[in-house]
């Protein structure tokens, strides 16, 4: 009877489940690296609305690096920091692409609402989401199960074999991550 995402990216990045306080200090973390930094949605994600969301993403990722005081630093505690507050960041990028583009290319209205830290990362995705911010249980159980299910599916897909081949080099996280979109991307992704 609780989300499972959270629980599942600490037994990822840890390498075994949180206790209970662990998820608590965890996903309170998760929710303070859930946020953008000024300007971000106006300069980057709305001033060039792109149907396709990869792409938006690894231009986000890439922009992002400008932001971050030690962006070339590889050290496991930063990398952890930086991988930590892009988890947080992903759900924002993607609605708000998403919203940008419904708005400027298909006339819908444009609704940005600001996360809230109370809320797992499937609630919150869908209450950016809605206009009204408003969601089911049923719902955010269903999205909490398929981020559970994407959160790790396998290592021998073409996002992931880049991400190795792309870190060998001792590049910075945002390059990695950058070129793991363009590899998940494309058609033949896992294949």
């Amino acid at each position: 009877n609780r989300f499972g995402f959270e629980e599942v990216i600490y037994l990822l990045l840890i390498g075994h489940l949180p206790s209970a306080r662990e998820l608590k200090a965890f996903s309170d973390l998760l929710a303070s690296y859930r946020t953008l930094p000024d300007g971000f949605v106006r300069d980057i994600i709305m001033r060039a609305p792109t149907a396709d969301l990869m792409n938006l993403l690894a231009r986000c990722v890439l922009t992002l690096y400008s932001y971050d005081d030690r962006p070339d630093d590889i050290s496991i505690e930063n990398v952890l920091r930086q991988v930590l507050q892009l988890i947080a960041q992903f759900p924002l990028l993607s609605v708000y692409g998403y919203q940008a583009y419904a708005h400027y290319h298909d006339g819908k209205s444009l609704y940005i609402h600001p996360p809230k830290p109370e809320l797992s990362t499937a609630e919150n995705m869908l209450h950016l989401l809605r206009a009204d911010g408003k969601y089911t249980e049923l719902e955010a159980r269903i999205l909490d199960l398929c981020l559970v299910l994407h959160a790790e599916h396998g290592g021998g897909n073409n996002s992931t074999f880049t991400t190795h081949v792309v870190t060998s080099s001792g590049t910075d996280t945002y390059s990695a991550v950058a070129a793991s979109l363009g590899s998940l991307k494309g058609p033949r992704h896992g294949g």
